[in-house]
């Protein structure tokens, strides 16, 4: 029932960029949900499943990645940036958002896990269609993703616009950003042991 780290990801990004970073953030989310859906059509996501090896490495790939975000966004707040300005979020830095959310969701071995253990549940085997069927699921996933990841993307545009009129508040975003990206990634490093 806790947001997992692609959930505090996009509140994060929206509280700290605004908005429109956060649905950018949505949207590199679930293309990398896309990336998972394919692995669990072609098998992959049972080599993941499979390998405790495989799934230590993707796991510490993604608390990694996490905690590099949390680094650059504290040397943002050293370097005195304060909150960006809406122009510079436009264009080049969209794409690093909507990239920095696909390889987060990409190494998050929790989605790959999700689509070998729930979804199969609900696929016929010996049917001829089976790697289809996983892809109306996985699409229905992505749909209702959208839908709920999406409003946690406005929710922390609303909390980023209140941290904005208080100038403290709002120069210590890229702070706080930094903390919660550091603290998700030594969770996710700490946590979620697979066992064959």
């Amino acid at each position: 029932m806790l947001p997992g780290p692609a959930v505090m990801y996009i509140v994060t990004r929206s509280a700290s960029q605004g908005r429109r970073a956060g649905l950018v953030s949505v949207a590199g989310i679930h293309t990398g949900t896309l990336v998972h859906i394919a692995a669990a059509m072609v098998g992959l996501s049972a080599v993941l499943a499979a390998s405790a090896s495989a799934f230590t490495i993707v796991k510490l790939a993604g608390a990694g990645y996490l905690i590099w975000l949390g680094i650059q966004s504290i040397r943002a707040y050293r370097r005195g940036a304060g909150p960006m300005p809406t122009a510079e979020v436009e264009g080049r830095s969209l794409r690093r958002v909507y990239l920095d959310g696909v390889v987060l969701n990409i190494l998050n071995p929790k989605t790959a896990i999700f689509f070998l253990s729930f979804v199969p549940q609900f696929v016929d085997p010996n049917a001829s269609n089976a790697a289809l069927t996983i892809a109306v699921l996985g699409g229905l996933f992505v749909a209702i993703g959208l839908v709920t990841d999406g409003a946690y993307a406005l929710a922390g545009g609303w909390l980023g616009t209140r941290l904005n009129a208080s100038s403290g508040a709002g120069r210590r975003k890229d702070l706080v950003a930094g903390g919660t990206y550091i603290g998700l990634g030594v969770v996710t490093a700490l946590t979620g042991s697979h066992s064959a």
